[in-house]
């Protein structure tokens, strides 16, 4: 197989597992401040490998409390470069609280004024939905192919499992902070009812109990005419460096509605699961394997195995045509643990 094929199947995609503690801990070193769901605790790290070993293992039928987590591996040496994952239900054990941004006629006939009021209000809509969480790719691989992997991967992996996921998929991205991690956001809101700066609120977020949401916040409206312009303008704004994630999931389908994180405020992506295009557009097929060589330009796959705790996800240049099997070579059958005649998914990236 040539160079460039080699190239994009140098990764693979599996569960993470309690030996990945270590590894894990650094990726959590270099995420963002908004990432809460990959926190720099090597303790809350442990638990959750030890839960997400659980989830894998469990025998299910509709979506709890598992807490599936997966790693980006590179097949040659075994180094993580990334990780991502999928709560079934974030509202299963508690409330999942965001920030609805709505809009209020304000009218007054005898006057002749009507105007609209925008407005933030607490709540748990949300919840009962799957959530994704947990994205971070080392920077090298953050705009390349890789990222695209880890992050369709658990999509392709929701495809395989749908029992074990809700209906419809949100996603909370990072907003905007500075380069010393001030949220303009949290400092206008946020710091006033909590007393901490953002960086130390967002660790606190990182714990999974999030009642104090509602012990601290006010449960009526914010007019956001109130807040300052700066804390105005990055409502519904991505972090820079989230956008590459933000852009994956929008080109699956997922659309930013009327929700904001409660933290940085920013915007929350939500979409049908059965209308997502890695889950709606994959394809069950059989495998073969050759010897043949691939040209390094075919189209690129995202396949994957259709196992539960030994799930397997990679890249892979084929020109593969539908009502055929999947013809891959050797290694990378080893690499999917699979053989002849076996069933793979797969998906155009």
């Amino acid at each position: 197989m040539s160079r460039h094929a080699d190239f994009d199947s140098q990764w693979i995609v599996r569960p993470a597992r309690l030996s990945d503690l270590s590894a894990l801990h650094a990726l959590a070193q270099q995420s963002l401040v908004g990432v809460t769901s990959l926190p720099d605790d090597k303790k809350r790290l442990e638990q959750r490998l030890r839960d997400s070993e659980a989830s894998f293992s469990s025998d299910v039928d509709y979506p709890g409390e598992e807490d599936y987590l997966f790693v980006l591996e590179h097949s040659a040496t075994g180094e993580l470069l990334g990780c991502a994952g999928i709560q079934a239900n974030c509202g299963f054990s508690q409330p999942f609280y965001s920030l609805r941004h709505d809009v209020f006629v304000h009218a007054s006939p005898a006057l002749g004024i009507k105007h609209k009021v925008h407005a933030l209000s607490l709540c748990h809509d949300l919840g009962g939905n799957s959530l994704l969480k947990g994205f971070h790719v080392v920077a090298p691989l953050r705009e390349g192919p890789a990222a695209q992997l880890i992050s369709c991967a658990r999509l392709l992996f929701i495809a395989t499992q749908p029992r074990r996921f809700a209906s419809r998929l949100v996603a909370e991205m990072v907003g905007c902070a500075d380069e010393q991690g001030n949220s303009p956001f949290w400092d206008a809101l946020g710091q006033h009812f909590f007393g901490m700066p953002y960086a130390q609120a967002e660790a606190l977020g990182a714990s999974g109990d999030r009642t104090y949401l509602a012990e601290l916040l006010p449960h009526y409206p914010i007019y956001v005419s109130l807040l300052p312009e700066q804390a105005q303008g990055v409502m519904g704004q991505v972090h820079p460096g989230a956008k590459r994630p933000y852009d994956i999931l929008l080109s699956e389908g997922f659309e930013s509605e009327r929700y904001i994180d409660v933290y940085d405020a920013g915007p929350t992506l939500e979409a049908n699961t059965a209308h997502v295009r890695s889950v709606v557009d994959s394809q069950v097929v059989a495998l073969r394997i050759t010897r043949e060589v691939v040209a390094w330009n075919a189209p690129a796959w995202l396949v994957s195995n259709q196992r539960l705790a030994g799930y397997r996800a990679m890249i892979i240049r084929s020109n593969w045509l539908a009502g055929r099997p999947l013809t891959i070579t050797a290694d990378q059958a080893a690499a999917l643990q699979l053989n002849e005649g076996d069933s793979v998914r797969l998906v155009r990236l």
